[in-house]
């Protein structure tokens, strides 16, 4: 599980992502609102550790940005005790809310929490690939599809949780076809949906990550 903090001040990232290396996570750090939106440009983290008052834009304002462009869970970590302040990070789509000084234990606690509860259990290791009979196996059941179906849901689960954009997702299926486009791209997502989704009106296996592509639910 990779977690990204987004903390101005050094001495708490040290701590915490001291603590976090022995629990077995991948720790990454940024230190200001944009940085953590270019690391999310590639492959977003399992969980985010969001300071609120940080410079530049403030922990609010990417709070809204990663609910805007993804599932990804989200733990407050801020001085801002007040039940309104709490009231107002979960309204907004926190996972949770801490306040400082906490303790390495309960932070601990509160992110393995966070993390069963934002698994969802339909997408993730539900799905399986068998590339001798080129199918693949969802929830116990196998799924043909077509060629390129097979294709997009292939590059997907290589990385899954990674974002692909549609330039890549198009190079990959269609690499001799000078004449195919990012509409070719998501009419093969939407049929791959179809075949997949339970909802395919409301997807939770082939993500869009707007503005950027589509990832697979990790």
């Amino acid at each position: 599980m990779r977690i990204l903090i987004c903390e101005d001040e050094p001495d708490i990232i040290t701590i915490l992502s001291s603590s976090l290396i022995t629990e077995g996570y991948v720790v990454e750090s940024v230190a200001t609102g944009e940085e953590l939106i270019e690391r999310f440009k590639g492959t977003p983290p399992d969980l985010v550790l969001l300071d609120v008052k940080l410079p530049g834009i403030d922990g609010w304002e990417v709070l809204d940005w990663i609910r805007a462009h993804s599932n990804c869970p989200v733990i407050m970590l801020t001085a801002y005790g007040r039940i309104a302040d709490k009231v107002r990070g979960l309204s907004r789509g926190a996972d949770d809310y801490i306040t400082k000084p906490f303790k390495l234990v309960e932070i601990r606690a509160r992110i393995k929490a966070v993390l069963r509860r934002s698994v969802p259990a339909e997408a993730r290791q539900s799905l399986e690939i068998d590339d001798v009979h080129k199918v693949i196996i969802l929830r116990g059941t196998k799924v043909s599809l077509s060629p390129k179906q097979y294709a997009l849901v292939s590059l997907l689960a290589s990385h899954p949780g990674r974002v692909f954009s549609r330039e890549e997702i198009l190079s990959h299926l269609w690499p001799d076809n000078r004449y195919a486009t990012s509409q070719d791209v998501q009419k093969c997502v939407y049929l791959l949906r179809k075949r997949v989704e339970e909802d395919p009106s409301h997807p939770k296996l082939v993500l869009t990550v707007r503005g950027f592509g589509y990832r697979l639910a990790n």
